[in-house]
């Protein structure tokens, strides 16, 4: 019998594939057996707590400009699963999605190797970029970045750490400090690292390994750029300080179709129709910046929020700073499981909120900017609901 991609999919989101397990031991064992397919790959490994997926985003279409075969990795995904598997811009059909997952899980079973979710995409993705040959892989970390199953990577052409900042400290620590050093994890010997923040560990880290460890100041111009948010010429200067330091041969013509055509949806992603904007902020740090944003690009613009979160986010941090008085907000218990209930978030809230339930009707056409925003496992419903095309 034919596994389907929804076969995949349950498999993928089964109780004992769906949950984190920080470590590299599984994900060599797999890799092992499958021939040590990242070994073949030439990779530029992204880590950070925001702006890394922006950051791949800019990098592959830069790459794919200028004729290179480049296979991006990133999560989550917003729709489907074949968005985190890409070789420039087309994602992995579902049919041969569903057979590398399971010739792999079965593998992993008939080895007693108990891979999780993310560990088994990982391993799908190096042999399926291997297979297909690429040029390039831009690897985005999933959590942290010593223990991330990407990190089985034994070189790379070059490591990305963007900004740090608390997230995940329940697995990362609870300092700046323990965070960036768990980031630092990706820097490899003798491989060069990019950076902004001039972070005591990273220093530290280059010297003990040999490596080259460049610091850019993050106010790239992005005039040209598709993407959308002030917090862009971080993202933009940390990549084209990769092209320039790795990819020196790329013309600035290239450079700039790249710029021109780079897609990363649902940040700070503008609909004209719905006069919304979809933002994938979920931690404190994202949200001030999509705040920042917001009062840059729209000043004086009257704002409807449609707000959820996950539990263990810092919710409070994060409802206490974005809203103003005078906002609409529409709290949204959203089907997954560690969703944060309606009742926590108003418990938070200095402002008057609703919630948002299957009943509410919502008037896109009128005066107020819409923003959704607070977690990336809520868009898809929310956009399936209120009927919102989102280009992919």
């Amino acid at each position: 019998m034919i596994k389907t991609y929804d076969d995949a999919v349950k498999l993928l989101t089964s109780v004992g594939k769906f949950h984190i397990s920080l470590g590299l031991d599984r994900i060599s064992k797999i890799l092992d057996l499958l021939g040590n397919p990242q070994d073949k790959l030439n990779c530029v490994h992204v880590a950070g707590t925001n702006g890394k997926g922006s950051v791949c985003a800019i990098l592959a279409s830069i790459l794919k400009s200028a004729g290179q075969k480049v296979g991006l990795y990133s999560s989550p995904h917003i729709f489907k699963y074949t968005e985190r598997i890409q070789i420039c811009g087309n994602k992995i059909p579902e049919d041969e999605f569903a057979k590398y997952v399971f010739e792999i899980s079965d593998l992993a079973d008939e080895n007693n190797i108990d891979l999780t979710e993310f560990e088994l995409l990982t391993a799908v993705m190096f042999k399926y970029f291997a297979d297909k040959d690429v040029d390039v892989v831009v690897l985005e970390t999933g959590l942290g970045g010593r223990y991330d199953a990407t990190n089985v990577i034994k070189r790379n052409l070059c490591s990305i750490i963007t900004h740090v900042d608390y997230d995940h400290m329940e697995r990362l620590g609870n300092t700046i400090d323990k965070i960036a050093s768990e980031k630092a994890g990706i820097i490899k010997p003798n491989c060069p690292c990019i950076v902004f923040e001039g972070r005591e560990v990273y220093r530290d880290v280059t010297d003990k390994l040999g490596s080259l460890l460049l610091m850019v100041a993050p106010f790239a111009p992005t005039d040209g750029l598709a993407l959308k948010g002030l917090y862009q010429q971080e993202n933009l200067s940390l990549a084209l300080a990769c092209i320039e330091t790795i990819f020196p041969e790329i013309s600035k013509d290239e450079i700039d179709e790249g710029l021109r055509n780079v897609k990363h949806i649902c940040r700070f992603q503008y609909i004209p129709e719905f006069n919304l904007i979809i933002d994938g902020a979920h931690n404190p740090n994202g949200i001030a910046s999509l705040k920042q944003s917001l009062d840059a690009y729209y000043p004086n613009k009257y704002r409807r929020f449609i707000f959820g979160c996950l539990k263990n986010k810092d919710y409070e941090h994060m409802v206490q700073s974005l809203f103003d008085s005078g906002d609409e907000i529409y709290f949204y218990h959203f089907k997954h499981q560690n969703s944060c209930t309606v009742e926590d978030l108003q418990a938070v809230c200095p402002i008057e909120s609703k919630e948002l339930t299957q009943d509410t009707k919502i008037d896109f056409k009128d005066d107020k900017l819409n923003i959704i925003c607070g977690s990336f496992y809520m868009i898809s419903e929310l956009v399936d609901r209120f009927g919102i095309d989102i280009e992919e």
